[in-house]
């Protein structure tokens, strides 16, 4: 029985499941990005495993389009970048009493720090016998993590005072937007207002900075008051649109990830046949369904209502529960079950070819495309692939990334 692959060929030969990543798409995003954003540099984050792209392959093919730095939430995420031979400008900025400064100063990564880590930053400076470079946050409005406004000056003069004894080096200052995503929203203004008063306050404190950062992916579109020196590019690197009534086609965004496997079983049901735990769905005549083997411990939302598959160029829904490991999709009386077993079956992709896209699945899940792809779990092999050469990437990269991902 044949199978018809709606993927590049590059793809051939999958695995029942993957989520294929093409890193071209990647590239094209970047450079986008660079353009929007130019004279600014970009950062690309590459934090929570790429947003579940697979962190260094991404990361390569993000430095390969000309971004300048790379972003990610933990230490453990740089270090995991320096072991594999990444050495661009990296910044890490969400610690804990527990975070090992250490290795981090001793691998060159930049460390985001909200004032209550200096003394241990500085201690992990002394053990490594350099300097660490520090980007000092401040808190304009998003109320996570970050100096407030109130304590900024006296964290200032506590981080001058270690530069001043070589300890470290203040090289940037930044924040983090609240609803960039919606452009009308006046607090964008005040955190911008209260960003420039913190810069002007470390640039007079000494302070001689490489980088002013506060634009994440929706600021870089809609914001460019706010590019300063450097953006950060997160979401948009992978291809999804940051806003909910812009599409990614909309901002000449690729997406980058295609979640499929294959239709495992098909039969034919009987009117009233119930579907999944609960039986929250019976069929309303004689139809026929369609096993597809993907559930919520693959990433699967399982609060997705009629979640999209296309298979054989067509879309069906998700009908009755997501499980675990498998969810089914209502065929419909017509179908052609010859024709359709063992076919691939896409949750989503680009959508150029009328598929689904990980916004339906937002849609139908209740929450964001960030969640949707981010949350694919490692039982997901991830395979890199490169449309511009019409080849697999690496193997050394798909091996890395086979059992979910290479941070």
């Amino acid at each position: 029985m044949g199978v018809t692959s709606t993927l590049h060929p590059a793809a051939e030969r999958l695995p029942e499941r993957a989520a294929v990543v093409d890193l071209e798409a990647i590239r094209h995003n970047v450079r986008l990005l660079r353009t929007v954003a130019a004279p600014s540099r970009v950062m690309a984050v590459v934090k929570a495993d790429a947003y579940g792209h697979g962190a260094v392959p991404v990361a390569r093919a993000a430095l390969e389009a000309g971004a300048s730095w790379l972003g990610v939430a933990h230490i453990g995420e740089a270090l995991a970048l320096r072991a594999a031979g990444i050495e661009a400008p990296t910044l890490a900025w969400l610690h804990t009493a527990e975070s090992n400064f250490s290795a981090a100063v001793g691998a060159g990564v930049d460390l985001g720090c909200s004032g209550w880590e200096l003394g241990q930053i500085v201690q992990a400076a002394r053990e490594q016998e350099r300097p660490a470079r520090v980007h000092l946050k401040i808190d304009t409005g998003l109320g996570r993590n970050g100096v407030t406004p109130d304590r900024w000056e006296s964290v200032l003069d506590e981080a001058t005072d270690y530069q001043d004894q070589g300890l470290l080096r203040v090289v940037g200052v930044f924040s983090h937007l609240a609803v960039a995503d919606e452009p009308d929203r006046p607090e964008t203004d005040v955190q911008l207002d209260v960003f420039r008063d913190a810069v002007a306050l470390a640039e007079d404190a000494g302070c001689d900075l490489e980088v002013r950062h506060i634009a994440n992916s929706p600021a870089i579109f809609s914001r460019p008051d706010s590019h300063f020196d450097l953006v950060r590019a997160g979401v948009s690197v992978y291809g999804l649109s940051p806003f909910p009534e812009q599409s990614a086609r909309d901002l000449g965004l690729r997406p980058a990830m295609t979640l499929r496997t294959l239709v495992s079983q098909c039969k034919r049901v009987p009117a009233g046949q119930g579907v999944s735990y609960g039986l929250t769905y019976r069929t309303p005549g004689e139809s026929a369904l369609g096993l597809i083997p993907l559930g919520y411990a693959d990433g699967v939302p399982r609060t997705s209502d009629g979640g999209p598959v296309r298979i054989a160029d067509r879309t069906y829904r998700v009908v009755g529960r997501v499980a675990m490991d498998q969810m089914v999709v209502d065929l419909g009386p017509e179908a052609d079950l010859e024709a359709i077993a063992g076919s691939e079956a896409v949750l989503f992709g680009t959508g150029e070819d009328g598929g689904p896209t990980a916004d339906d699945w937002a849609r139908a899940a209740g929450t964001i495309n960030y969640e949707i792809v981010t949350r694919i779990s490692p039982r997901v092999p991830r395979i890199h692939v490169d449309s511009a050469e019409h080849r697999a990437a690496a193997p050394a990269d798909a091996a890395a990334t086979t059992a979910g991902g290479a941070a």
